[in-house]
């Protein structure tokens, strides 16, 4: 009897034990996957600040050839900026130098073209008395732009230069024009023809008298009636009015100015 007690007591004993046991072995795998669990949300969240990390890096490291880029941008433009200071600063040395030559070239050619304007002068008042208000005008327009400080010195010299190309010009050309002219001390409004600077003649509106500029007298002298008929063709030549064809004219020298 005792040995059977003995044999459910160790078997109730045992059956104990081996709930215990169980219910051990079912906590310790809870914690278990509750570590795992735990250690591969850590472990998740690792890698995810790992992944954002990678990323970053990889975003600074883009940001970072690009700012080489623009770096290297920089150096060249500095480069040529630097090309094109230097150029102008050669070119700014030009100029002064340029300048000062210009000042310099402006003191030698202002007296040259005060004696060219006199020189100019002298020779119209030895010339031909033809046009002489036109060419009085053109003097004296030279005399005042001269003083002017507002016309350049080149623009004055090519002032100049044209009023003698003009005077040039007169030697090749036949004009005629109406003039008021003195006839041995009277007064008289004619028609004028000048035939380069060889021949200057006059012949009144109703071709009554006929006269040239007679430079050893330095004054216009009336001419017989045989040049009438040539002077009133070289006339209307010269006013487009008639063919050109030869003329017999008289010939006219420049007398002393007085």
């Amino acid at each position: 009897m005792n040995k059977h007690r003995n044999r459910i007591a160790a078997l109730l004993l045992g059956a104990v034990f081996a709930a215990l046991s169980g219910i051990a072995v079912a906590s310790t795998l809870d914690d278990i996957f509750t570590v795992s669990e735990r250690l591969n949300a850590q472990a998740r969240q690792s890698q995810a600040k790992i992944d954002a990390l990678t990323e970053q890096t990889r975003e600074l490291l883009g940001d970072y050839k690009t700012v080489l880029k623009e770096i290297e941008g920089l150096r060249v433009y500095n480069r040529q900026l630097e090309k094109q200071i230097a150029n102008q600063e050669r070119e700014m040395d030009l100029l002064t130098r340029s300048t000062d030559e210009v000042t310099v070239i402006e003191r030698q050619i202002t007296p040259l073209m005060l004696r060219m304007i006199d020189g100019l002068e002298q020779f119209v008042e030895l010339d031909l008395p033809f046009l002489r208000k036109e060419r009085a005008d053109r003097l004296e327009a030279l005399v005042e732009m001269m003083d002017r400080a507002d016309v350049a010195v080149s623009e004055k010299l090519n002032q100049i230069l044209r009023a003698y190309q003009i005077e040039n010009e007169y030697g090749r050309t036949m004009e005629a024009y109406t003039d008021e002219i003195q006839v041995d001390g009277s007064s008289r409004v004619v028609d004028v023809l000048k035939v380069g600077r060889i021949a200057l003649v006059y012949q009144t509106s109703d071709g009554e008298e006929t006269g040239s500029w007679d430079g050893s007298k330095n004054a216009w002298v009336v001419l017989d009636d045989e040049f009438t008929t040539p002077v009133r063709n070289g006339i209307r030549m010269a006013r487009k009015q008639l063919s050109v064809d030869l003329l017999t004219l008289p010939i006219s020298a420049p007398g002393a100015a007085q």
